[in-house]
């Protein structure tokens, strides 16, 4: 059975794209495994609370997040500096 798991910051996606996540991963699965894979993919996505993990040494809260990429939100902090 195929499982992906996603670990996002809580608060930062709606029902909407968490759908999204959920139905595009299932597709690239079945587009690998084929058709047999849709019904035994598990995908899974988690809220981590504020501040609660980190990269690279640095604890990351949704501020600092939305401050290194301009405000839109995560997945772009690549400032590391302390």
């Amino acid at each position: 059975m195929p499982f992906a798991n996603f670990k996002v910051p809580a608060g930062t996606l709606d029902a909407e794209q968490k759908e999204k996540i959920i139905h595009r991963t299932t597709d690239l699965y079945v587009e690998i495994y084929g058709e047999r894979a849709r019904g035994g993919t598990m995908v899974l996505v988690e809220e981590v609370a504020d501040g609660g993990w980190g990269i690279a040494d640095h604890v990351l809260t949704l501020a600092a997040l939305q401050e290194t990429d301009g405000g839109g939100g995560p997945g772009t902090a690549g400032d590391t500096d302390r």
